[in-house]
């Protein structure tokens, strides 16, 4: 793969982080189902990918990152 799509996909992983945590946020907030607390499980179960997501990117950065030859 290039440099660049190795980069693109570091970028979409890093805003997925983020719109885990607002999917989080929303669910936990927005759930009015009969059992409440099946909302807040969700809520927090989507909540646990963003540390996934942003692991990923930060490894698919570093292959998107030339190497310096060693000397």
């Amino acid at each position: 793969m290039s440099t660049a799509t190795w980069r693109l996909l570091s970028n979409v992983c890093f805003f997925a982080g983020f719109a885990s945590v607002i999917a989080a946020i929303v669910i936990w907030f927005l759930s009015k189902e009969p059992d409440a607390a099946h909302g807040e499980r969700f809520g927090i179960f989507v909540g646990l990918w963003a540390p996934t997501f942003f692991a990923l990117s930060s490894r698919l950065e570093q292959y998107a990152t030339p190497k310096l030859p060693t000397i």
